[in-house]
């Protein structure tokens, strides 16, 4: 059975194109289910919501949208403006209040959507109430609620209180250090000046203007094509690094002082290592889709490694389950215990900030000992049949001598010398490829004989 919204509604949040799939309509009566899903939750009367919104064209209307939808059910809203995602986090865990993000994250200019959270910046996802939500709003677009008391709209700024809050939990202190980051006309252009504009920096920006038609290039850092400019502002300046972030900033890539991109894997080790430090014998969360690196530098500095399926609203409830001090994925979320166990592109920019002012070395040498493997990078290619496909690479290396396999998300083999992942994307008829091998020639061997078995299920369109 379909629902009127299942289009816009994904695992982890919601996401279409504006106005055709999603507008004002579509996000009061979502944010209207969220409300009452809440409620049902917690046997009770909501008393209040934070919301905010990123730069796209289209947000203001679909804030202004959701504020008037959460303030007809009766419930103050306070309004925090313009934010990154991971400024809306720090709001509901400051303030304690459940919160809803007007974003679309990296997609491009034509989308939008709704990142939802409880209070603590707890999330919302697939397994954490979104269908819920979901079949809650489907009633109201049937039904809308009957008008009640009006709840009053508070408009607060947080973001110096939200850079203040991150400066204290990854002090950067030692030698200056010149940093170019590429806002990509997103919301980094709002938040890194809020943020690193107070440390003994040398910042060069690149790309802060707001603006949501994206002029230079989409917020995707995902899309290496999107890093070149990044890449030559470093070289150009001699700079120490560089800074990459995504349309609503809670995610970060890095680039070294040679305009070379830093595997996420590589910045998820040296942030364990450093809260390790702090907190020996900590649990580490990472994505099983994450470098082998990761796992074995978190054991090497006396921590426990714990390994998830893909998804932040996945990690997050993972972060919270073990208590997790920090948890990194390859596609450049970092998440913090003392940020609420949310994620935050910002902070994770501060701490390799703070490890690289305080050692006497360039940012490739420090990173060196995280970076041990070759990487194939998320490779897509269209199947008619998922299933089969998985099943049928399974029989292939399953009776091979040390291959294990295991289904935690997808199907993953592993050998000493390699391991693949391959798994369904959630919205499209795709199977995602992960390879990592001990060198190169072997990640490259691995890679093109998975592709191959991949592609006689595939459909006429091939690769994507």
């Amino acid at each position: 059975m379909t629902g009127a919204l299942d289009g816009v509604v994904k695992a982890y949040d919601v996401r279409g194109v504006v106005p055709d799939e999603l507008g004002p309509r579509e996000v009061a009566v979502l944010a209207g289910g969220f409300v009452r899903q809440l409620a049902a939750e917690g046997a009770g009367r909501v008393d209040a919501l934070v919301v905010g919104r990123d730069m796209r064209t289209s947000s203001p209307a679909l804030a202004a949208a959701v504020v008037e939808a959460v303030a007809a059910q009766g419930v103050e809203v306070v309004d925090i403006g313009l934010a990154s995602t991971d400024q809306l986090y720090f709001a509901s865990g400051s303030l304690d209040l459940p919160g809803v993000m007007v974003t679309a994250s990296h997609n491009p200019a034509a989308y939008n959507g709704l990142k939802l959270c409880r209070s603590g910046a707890r999330p919302v996802g697939r397994e954490s109430g979104l269908p819920e939500v979901q079949r809650r709003a489907e009633a109201m677009l049937v039904e809308p609620p009957a008008e009640g008391g009006r709840g009053a709209v508070e408009r607060r700024d947080v973001l110096a209180a939200y850079g203040a809050h991150l400066r204290g939990l990854a002090p950067v202190r030692g030698r200056p250090l010149r940093v170019v980051a590429d806002a990509g006309n997103a919301m980094a252009g709002h938040t890194v000046p809020a943020v690193l504009g107070p440390l003994d920096l040398d910042l060069v920006p690149l790309y802060f203007e707001l603006d949501g038609t994206f002029p230079h290039h989409e917020p995707n850092p995902l899309d290496p094509t999107t890093l070149v400019d990044l890449q030559v502002a470093v070289r150009a300046h001699g700079a120490d690094l560089g800074l990459a972030f995504d349309g609503d900033a809670d995610r970060c890539f890095v680039i070294d002082e040679h305009g070379d991109l830093v595997a996420p894997s590589a910045v998820t080790a040296l942030i364990a290592v450093r809260a390790l430090a702090a907190e020996p014998g900590a649990r580490v969360v990472h994505n099983l889709i994450c470098s082998r690196a990761v796992p074995e530098v978190v054991r090497e500095h006396g921590g426990v490694p714990v390994r998830t399926p893909v998804g932040h609203s996945v990690i997050k409830a993972q972060m919270a389950r073990v208590s997790a001090v920090v948890g990194g994925e390859h596609s450049g979320h970092y998440y913090f215990r003392d940020f609420w166990f949310a994620d935050s592109g910002m902070l994770a920019a501060l701490h390799v900030l703070a490890a690289l002012a305080a050692a006497d070395t360039p940012l490739s040498r420090l990173l060196a000992p995280y970076q041990r493997y070759a990487g194939s990078g998320e490779r897509n290619q269209q199947v008619s049949d998922a299933a089969a496909t998985l099943a049928g690479v399974r029989r292939a290396w399953s009776a091979r001598d040390g291959v294990t396999t295991d289904e935690l998300d997808g199907l993953t083999v592993s050998h000493p010398q390699c391991w693949f992942n391959l798994r369904g994307s959630n919205t499209e008829p795709l199977l995602r490829l992960n390879v990592e091998g001990v060198d190169s020639a072997t990640m490259v061997a691995v890679r093109d004989e998975v592709e191959s078995a991949v592609r006689g299920y595939a459909s006429p369109e091939g690769t994507a």
